[in-house]
């Protein structure tokens, strides 16, 4: 049996490891099926992370995490994990490293799997994806300053983000395909009430074009008039959705592990403790994540430092 198991391998996982194992846990497995990192490994350039004045790509970026968290006995188990169970004060740890499954036995898990950006599918998407297709204006932003630049969707975090993009570019034209949003009323009225975002409703894109410098524009149709214009702007974002990687919670019978809010988001306190003893949550799975590197860092150290008392509350 383990004494804590830990649950993907982004920044949240690492820093939970680091701070497990440093800390005095003895037998900590990180389960990954691939090499640790995270969803950051794919990002062209990361500047915002404090006191790494460097600008670095995501591979570079995450590459010394791995030396220093396994420095201090941290195990890399690649394989993996299908579910989490419960059964009376162990954890099940269900696993698959390609022979069938297998369970590990844990004292206590930290589950840091994350998400990820619902993709819209429009063509030259998966062309331009980090080259002028973003899912994140507060990683972004900066990159478009006094530019004009066009964000997609219609609900609380496309409109919030393109009130955010003010801040930095001319103009944001905010694409959605109906005319009314699904955002809250105040929300709306206060995007409506900038100068600087131009709404294009009923409106979809039908493509992003690009050269090898990345997006030089979109091509948009009027859903009105059925007329198909170009729209030039070097960057889109999407705000189509997010779906959090929670499946390994989820039980046999269809249940979940442990509470989820509406969205499937795990629900954790400020210590990042789940509703049941000894299960913790970090990171991106977590609700109101801010989905920044620092914040999801930060969310795995406090898990870790919750399991060691956790831990030593049941020796």
């Amino acid at each position: 049996m383990i004494d804590l198991a830990i649950v993907g391998g982004g920044p949240a996982g690492l820093s939970a490891g680091l701070y497990a194992t440093r800390g005095g846990i003895k037998n900590v497995v990180l389960f990954e099926k691939g090499a640790p990192g995270g969803q950051i490994t794919g990002s062209s350039e990361i500047e915002n992370y404090p006191g790494v004045s460097e600008i670095k790509s995501g591979l570079d970026f995450m590459s010394p995490w791995q030396e220093q968290c396994f420095r201090f006995g941290l195990t890399h188990t690649m394989s993996e994990v299908v579910r989490v169970e419960k059964h009376g004060d162990i954890f099940h740890v269900i696993h698959n490293q390609g022979k069938g499954e297998e369970v590990v036995e844990a004292k206590s898990v930290i589950v840091t799997t994350g998400g990820r950006p619902r993709k819209s599918g429009i063509k030259g998407e998966d062309e331009f994806w980090g080259r002028g297709v973003s899912t994140c204006a507060t990683c972004d932003a900066f990159f478009y300053k006094k530019k004009e630049v066009a964000v997609l969707g219609g609900g609380d975090t496309a409109l919030e983000e393109a009130i955010y993009l003010t801040k930095f570019a001319t103009k944001v034209h905010l694409i959605h395909r109906r005319d009314g949003f699904r955002a809250a009323p105040i929300t709306v009225e206060h995007a409506k009430s900038n100068p600087q975002i131009n709404f294009l409703v009923p409106y979809a894109v039908e493509e992003i074009c690009g050269d090898n410098s990345g997006v030089t524009g979109l091509k948009i149709k009027n859903l009105g008039t059925n007329e198909v214009s170009d729209l030039n702007v070097p960057v889109i974002f999407e705000f189509v959705g997010y779906d959090v990687n929670n499946h390994i919670l989820q039980q046999k019978d269809g249940s979940m592990l442990c509470a989820t809010n509406d969205t499937g988001s795990v629900v954790v306190d400020l210590k990042m403790r789940t509703n049941v003893d000894g299960l913790f949550a970090a990171g991106d799975i977590r609700i109101s994540a801010p989905k920044q590197v620092v914040c999801a860092a930060g969310d795995g150290a406090q898990a870790a430092l919750e399991a060691i008392a956790y831990l030593e509350s049941h020796a």
